[in-house]
């Protein structure tokens, strides 16, 4: 298979979200062209031992995950997302493209399609994440973030992956 190479994104630490300064976001664009998204999404995260995958949105409100990296697959439509918290950046999502979210990244749906989804997941161990609107509500969160393992795959490319060279 060959890879595509995701585009890397940093964002320093927020009034309100810590973001993850060590470990950049990587977002692949058009990395699935079939119909089948959702189907495709599910299997590559499962193959590559991320866990607690679902389907749905992404809240419309901003938010991060200390104790948990996320990867979000387009399934179907399309969004505008701010990554990064009330300082950092909108990208525009379409269906095939995947976001993989460090630790404590913010991110929140401005707009959406009707029909837009994701799918969604983490990896192994960190499926019981902890959902944080601020860094009042988690004041530890900086060295949760520092503390938490590293995935061992990609989630799209397994073992030899982007995010492992990335990451590493």
């Amino acid at each position: 298979m060959t890879q595509k190479t995701p585009e890397t994104i940093i964002f320093e630490k927020d009034t309100e979200i810590p973001n993850n300064p060590k470990l950049p976001v990587l977002l692949y664009r058009q990395l699935i062209a079939q119909d089948d998204k959702a189907e495709i999404f599910k299997a590559r995260f499962y193959d590559n031992g991320w866990r607690g995958i679902w389907k749905g949105g992404i809240f419309a409100y901003h938010h991060f995950h200390p104790d948990a990296h996320e990867a979000l697959g387009v399934a179907e439509g399309k969004a505008t997302v701010m990554l990064g918290g009330k300082s950092g950046k909108t990208f525009e999502l379409h269906a095939g493209d995947l976001v993989i979210l460090p630790a404590g990244t913010g991110h929140k749906n401005i707009a959406a399609s009707d029909d837009f989804s994701v799918i969604g997941a983490y990896p192994a161990g960190q499926e019981n994440y902890t959902i944080c609107r601020s860094l009042q509500e988690r004041p530890n969160a900086r060295e949760e973030i520092d503390a938490l393992e590293l995935p061992e795959t990609d989630p799209y490319y397994g073992t030899g992956g982007p995010l492992i060279k990335s990451w590493s």
